[in-house]
């Protein structure tokens, strides 16, 4: 059976072709739960539907509510294997000069299952790469927690892809859900409110841009020099940081736009200013947003969260000599909230039953 969610609303195949707006709207915008609710199409094209199309490929296996409101949710899909996603409520409704202004939201979602790329410090890839998700899997995540989370179809949300895996390893399906979420039949979510995270694969960042999607780009970093990246990533072998640098000099980039890099301070092991001098310089002539992430500790990490003192001075370094950088404050601290942390509590607690 194939997986509706798989296409954009012209590819359903459906006669007359008025039909695939309407069935698209159902199942994005009004959160049906089955075709049947399609009420407005004919009960012999409910029937087809039913017959050809599965509606929703992952269920819920578990979910973590964070005092922040963060939520973290574990997906089960048909194979039986885990991925995982986030909710961070960003900002609460506000009035702003007299004008009611909605929830902001950003949506952290997965592209594998698992993940080959070896980061030391990810607790996704201890246990490497199991299989790549369909663009239905990555498209899921969202359309169900939007659903969960009763955010109405016209509040947008942001869209990150940096959840368990490495998104360009599995760029065809990361595009194709790119397209599909932003449709204005779908989620219609721009891609200039989609990012997707890539640990450095420099050849699949040029096709990326070569796509032309619109999309944003995020880089993670981590380290400024090639050997303290190896140690760290072993990707950096294959992508040097001088390669991956080409390859975003090459990137298509709006102008009211910036590359970002993300830069995950690891206690005692790049976090020094010694680090920020050396990233001001490497970046010098990149259009870029440096966001400083503090280490989220999990259950046998060698690393440690760095203290606040550094990481501010860090920050002030890097702004003082001219550099867009700011510090992510982090969610979820309460939960299982770093990548793969609440697939791995799921996998202890099986075992032990």
């Amino acid at each position: 059976m194939k997986e509706i969610l798989d296409y954009l609303p012209e590819e359903y195949g459906l006669n007359p072709s008025f039909n695939n707006n309407q069935l698209a709207k159902f199942i994005y915008q009004k959160y049906i739960n089955d075709f049947d609710e399609a009420t407005s199409l004919s009960k012999d094209l409910r029937a087809k539907l039913k017959k050809e199309f599965n509606l929703m490929p992952l269920k819920l296996k578990n979910k973590q509510i964070s005092i922040d409101k963060s939520i973290k949710f574990l997906f089960e899909l048909k194979d039986k294997h885990t991925v995982e996603s986030v909710l961070l409520p960003m900002k609460q409704e506000r009035v702003e000069n007299g004008i009611k202004k909605s929830a902001k939201y950003t949506i952290c979602i997965s592209s594998q299952v698992g993940c080959k790329s070896g980061c030391s410090f990810c607790l996704t890839g201890k246990s490497g790469l199991i299989r790549n998700l369909s663009s239905a899997e990555i498209v899921a995540q969202v359309l169900f927690i939007k659903k969960y989370a009763q955010i109405p179809y016209e509040h947008g949300v942001n869209i990150v892809f940096m959840g368990m895996g490495e998104p360009l390893d599995n760029l065809n399906a990361v595009a194709k859900a790119v397209k599909i979420l932003a449709h204005n039949d779908t989620l219609a979510i721009s891609p200039r409110r989609q990012t997707i995270s890539t640990s450095g694969l420099a050849k699949q960042i040029i096709e990326l841009g070569k796509m032309n999607l619109g999309v944003l780009l995020a880089i993670s970093l981590h380290a400024v020099n090639d050997e303290l990246r190896d140690k760290l990533m072993p990707i950096n072998k294959a992508y040097n940081i001088k390669s991956v640098l080409d390859a975003i000099r090459q990137f298509p980039i709006d102008a009211r736009k910036r590359v970002m890099f993300e830069y995950l301070c690891l206690g005692g092991i790049n976090d020094d200013i010694s680090h920020a001098k050396a990233l001001v310089k490497l970046l010098h002539g990149i259009k870029a947003k440096i966001n400083l992430i503090y280490f989220n500790p999990h259950k046998g990490s060698e690393y440690k969260r760095p203290s606040e003192e550094r990481v501010i001075a860090f920050r002030d370094y890097l702004q003082a000599h001219g550099q867009n950088a700011t510090i992510r404050q982090s969610k979820g601290l309460d939960i299982s909230a770093a990548c793969g942390q609440l697939q791995d509590e799921q996998k202890r607690l099986e075992e032990v039953q």
